[in-house]
């Protein structure tokens, strides 16, 4: 009996010390007597119907040897540091949040915004600068009856943001108030534009003064809401004008507003929010390269924009390499509706999540935030299939496939992390990164077709890990 009791102990033992672990546990090696670093591991597999759950798969770093693929992570390579990750709280997005009932927005505001718990922790915006397409209707801050102008900007007003977006901001600041605000404009007002249309045409370059002031009318105006805009873009989408609204620049005249007008006016008015160039597809990287190769406009700007909806991710680096000191920022990519959790997951982590941040970008943003189930509101013209991060109906919310890409990096890798070296390969594309309370970050994903085992290296300290075909897996310790 005493010897059955004895045995039942020790496999109790055996049990408590191969439990649930938590990131940045360590936990004893009977052998040795040093402690081993348990790593916290987070998946999403939709071949398995896992969505974004920790699992208790009890992974310490040890001494295994093992001839599988081996991922290793190396803190002393280190890269730019990260902005945050997160979405496009378009118009349309605001007013669906605003429409739920207080208890209701509450809780879904906390679960994207706060870290805690099951929380998924986004830590970037994008916000129009007046209408963009997925507004409920166009507007500017400064609309005026045909014929008229205001150069000097005395009739801006930001009322039409005091319905929903300012309110909702106000509400995701209360969560988060160190969450990153980047402003881009889709259009600027009708009266400055070559063709007095919010659709197409150009800005009028005997308003390049007056459209600076509205910059800072725009920033000074939501300061004074207790909202601080840290960047903007000068124009989002330059060469698409078909949009509603939507406006083209050349990088000539985009270089030529900034050095004339808008980075003397934020010089002349104190202001120290970014100024970041182009914010369009990787597939035009001469365009950003054509402002920062002049010294008069570059001397205001800290980076440059991309989305993907042409070209390849990897054409950032070149711009980033030919100048290192100036920023890169992934400001915009959509998911078509009605989604597809299998495709949608694998394309945008691969090649955004790790792909943007691999290839230097400080942020990664999905674009809306919010839609309602029939991809409402936009404006006429606007996309009518942009599918949300989440898509709300009434008070009822579902999860999309941006909410789960979002979650595998913007709850872990939080502003001020510093991506680190790994070695990435076609069959198991991966990121890392060191946090800055210390820990490290390793996303992952399995594009092999096949489920894969693979190695995880770290200080010559080896785990085991497997994720199913198709899977994404977040490793932290």
């Amino acid at each position: 009996m005493k010897n059955t009791l004895m045995v039942f102990f020790v496999i109790l033992a055996l049990l408590n010390c191969n439990g649930a672990v938590h990131a940045g546990n360590k936990s004893a090696d009977p052998a040795s007597g040093q402690s081993k670093t348990a790593v916290a591991f987070w998946l999403t597999s939709p071949e398995t119907n896992v969505l974004f759950q920790h699992q208790t798969a009890g992974l310490v770093f040890g001494n295994l040897v093992s001839q599988d693929e081996t991922i290793t992570v190396d803190t002393t390579k280190t890269f730019q540091s990260i902005d945050g990750f997160g979405n496009c709280l378009t118009g349309g997005s605001a007013t669906l949040l605003h429409r739920m009932d207080a208890a209701n927005r509450s809780a879904i505001l906390k679960e994207l915004f706060a870290t805690d718990g099951n929380n998924i922790g986004i830590s970037y915006l994008r916000v129009s600068i007046g209408a963009s397409d997925l507004s409920d209707r166009v507007f500017s801050y400064d609309d005026l009856p045909e014929g008229e102008t205001d150069p000097a900007m005395t009739k801006f007003t930001l009322d039409a943001e005091r319905v929903d977006l300012i309110p909702v901001l106000k509400e995701i600041l209360a969560i988060n108030p160190k969450i990153k605000i980047l402003g881009s404009p889709w259009s600027a007002p009708t009266w400055m534009k070559t063709n007095n249309n919010s659709k197409g045409g150009s800005l009028k370059p005997e308003y390049f003064d007056a459209y600076a002031k509205y910059f800072v009318k725009y920033i000074k105006g939501m300061k004074a809401e207790g909202i601080t805009i840290d960047a903007i873009t000068i124009q989002n989408e330059p060469l698409h004008p078909g949009n509603n609204p939507s406006m083209y620049m050349t990088a000539e005249d985009q270089a030529l507003f900034i050095k004339r007008s808008l980075g003397p006016a934020f010089a002349t008015a104190n202001i120290s929010t970014k100024i970041i160039v182009y914010d369009h597809n990787a597939d035009r990287p001469d365009y950003p390269l054509t402002i920062l190769n002049d010294p008069e406009a570059a001397k205001y700007v800290d980076g440059s924009a991309f989305h993907l909806y042409g070209g390849k991710i990897e054409a950032l680096t070149p711009v980033h390499d030919a100048f290192p000191n100036k920023n890169l920022y992934f400001t915009e990519q959509w998911v078509g509706a009605p989604g597809n959790l299998v495709g949608d997951l694998a394309w945008h982590v691969r090649t955004l999540i790790i792909g943007g941040t691999r290839n230097w970008c400080r942020n990664v943003l999905e674009w809306n935030l919010a839609s309602d189930p029939d991809n409402d509101p936009h404006t006429i013209g606007g996309c009518d299939k942009c599918l949300g991060t989440i898509t709300i109906n009434g008070n009822t919310v579902t999860r999309n496939p941006a909410y789960f890409i979002l979650a595998h990096a913007a709850k872990f890798v939080r502003p001020g992390s510093v991506r680190i070296d790994s070695n990435s390969t076609s069959t198991l594309p991966n990121v890392a990164f060191k946090t800055p309370d210390g820990k490290k970050v390793l996303i992952v994903q399995n594009n092999s077709g096949i489920n894969k085992v693979f190695n995880i290296r770290f200080n010559d300290k080896t785990i085991s890990a497997s994720l199913a075909k198709g899977a994404v897996g977040t490793y932290v310790w």
